[in-house]
């Protein structure tokens, strides 16, 4: 595939996480797609993004993921991004809080046939939860 058409994939990728519509990562996303970085407990393939993006719209139902900076080859994809909500369910065991958060992140995700096969990634999450009153103790 081109590097035009990786980057529609990715786009649409966005577009799913920000909608709520997970069931299109099954035409984005490869079964055996690897995820680097994983949440605790995410599976692989369209099913770990589904089950993780259902987690973070219960906890931040107005979750919005916005690319700040693409770059791209002809298997990889590379983004900076900065993803805010507000927190209306409970996450990573803390309640909600009404607080509305912002986070900045990075990641590179591969491409074979269109459809996402790898992704690294990292997310502020640190920051999310001194957003969200969390202390270290």
């Amino acid at each position: 595939m081109s590097k035009q058409d990786n980057i529609e994939v990715q786009k649409k990728f966005g577009e799913a996480a920000n909608s709520g519509d997970f069931e299109k990562f099954n035409e984005l996303v490869a079964e055996d797609s690897i995820d680097h970085d994983p949440a605790p407990g995410q599976k692989s393939g369209p099913e770990g993004y589904a089950d993780f993006f259902s987690t973070m719209h219960k906890a931040f139902p107005d979750l919005k993921i916005a690319v700040e900076q693409m770059v791209a080859d002809e298997e990889n994809i590379a983004f900076a991004y900065t993803l805010t909500g507000t927190h209306q369910g409970e996450f990573m065991g803390i309640p909600a809080t009404g607080k509305t958060i912002s986070a900045r992140g990075m990641q590179i995700s591969k491409f074979k046939d269109g459809k996402m096969t790898e992704r690294w990634g990292s997310t502020d999450e640190l920051g999310i939860l001194k957003q969200l009153g969390k202390t270290l103790d």
